[in-house]
């Protein structure tokens, strides 16, 4: 079943319960902090940034729980397949982190001794900017990047836990923006120009269990003229009302129903993230072979956090249905699948 929330409501009743669950194309719920009543401690928000075009590629990750504050930046070289990521985190810190309660409003700001941020929102555009010094062998990173033309549609969904009724996964993902900006990295100046590159946000707002595991994947450009994109995932709760599963197609959505990855596995039973997977979907409407060229594999152990993360990209070749008189042929199309095991 695919419920499609239609009215707008709040996210959380008087009990810090989901008011609503399935999916919706825009934010009608409204998230408030001071809704989440006894799970506080459980709390994380998260804004996550990728821009990339066909030959390198840039993430931020701003995100805060009640015990920690994360800030991680990724440079992607997807022609030399090769990534360089830096985090930082910080327990309990002094000034905390203010993360906006909506997506559509709002800046972010963080600054310490190595790392200078701003992430600005003035309602057309998102203004991506950040200094962090001595970011790898003492060289700095430097970016300002636009992320402009938002989609009229995105993929937003409330999801609950089956193990906790108080626990909840509000989250919105929006691709297909068009990039525009530059990176400065190792004396070298990258440029993303907004007809050839493409950003994604993934906000996301919840009372979430200690211990997750998650799949998604997503991917964004152009075929033949149009605008396209997906956004795939699961293990993000209890998805009996709806999945996150949705095409985007010149800004309009096409909701899809469970999609599975299958990764290969080594001799040893192993995840082998760097073959290829195979993508498809309950409904036969997706049918893609996944062929890696990195894995940006993140293994952390900080405080109350760890993580271990295999987001990998690659390029997907296949066929996805848009509808009964649409086929999407995808060879070459850039984007990526994870795995992801957190505790935090």
């Amino acid at each position: 079943m695919q419920n499609k929330i239609t009215k707008p409501s709040r996210l959380l009743d008087e009990h810090g319960e989901l008011i609503q669950k399935g999916y919706a194309t825009s934010l009608l719920l409204e998230y408030r902090r001071k809704d989440v009543k006894y799970r506080k401690l459980r709390l994380k928000e998260w804004d996550y940034y990728l821009i990339y075009n066909d030959d390198i590629g840039f993430a931020i990750t701003v995100g805060q729980s009640t015990t920690v504050v994360l800030i991680s930046a990724t440079f992607f070289d997807f022609k030399a397949a090769t990534q360089t990521t830096q985090s930082i985190v910080k327990l309990l810190p002094k000034g905390k982190l203010y993360m906006p309660e909506s997506s559509e409003v709002g800046d972010i700001k963080y600054r310490d001794a190595f790392v200078t941020l701003s992430i600005k929102h003035d309602g057309d555009n998102r203004v991506l900017n950040l200094k962090w010094k001595n970011y790898k062998d003492d060289f700095d990173l430097i970016t300002s990047i636009t992320l402009s033309d938002e989609s009229t549609d995105s993929m937003v969904i409330a999801t609950p836990f089956l193990q906790d009724k108080k626990a909840f996964y509000y989250n919105q993902k929006i691709i297909g923006m068009r990039a525009s900006g530059k990176l400065l990295y190792k004396g070298v100046r990258y440029d993303f120009k907004n007809e050839s590159s493409f950003g994604i946000l993934d906000w996301g707002r919840g009372v979430w269990p200690y211990k997750t595991t998650w799949y998604w994947s997503a991917a964004q450009g152009t075929i033949e003229g149009h605008l396209f994109g997906f956004n795939f995932g699961y293990g993000f709760g209890d998805t009996t009302a709806a999945t996150e599963n949705m095409l985007f197609y010149d800004g309009l959505a096409y909701k899809l129903e469970d999609v599975f990855f299958i990764i290969p596995k080594d001799e040893n039973n192993n995840y082998d993230y760097l073959k290829p997977w195979t993508i498809i979907s309950s409904d036969n409407r997706v049918e893609l072979e996944f062929l890696p060229i990195l894995d940006r594999n993140v293994n952390l152990n900080a405080y109350l956090l760890s993580t271990n993360q295999h987001q990998v990209f690659g390029h997907f070749k296949g066929h996805i249905f848009l509808d009964v008189n649409k086929i999407i042929t995808l060879d070459n199309f850039l984007g990526f699948a994870e795995r992801v095991e957190n505790k935090w």
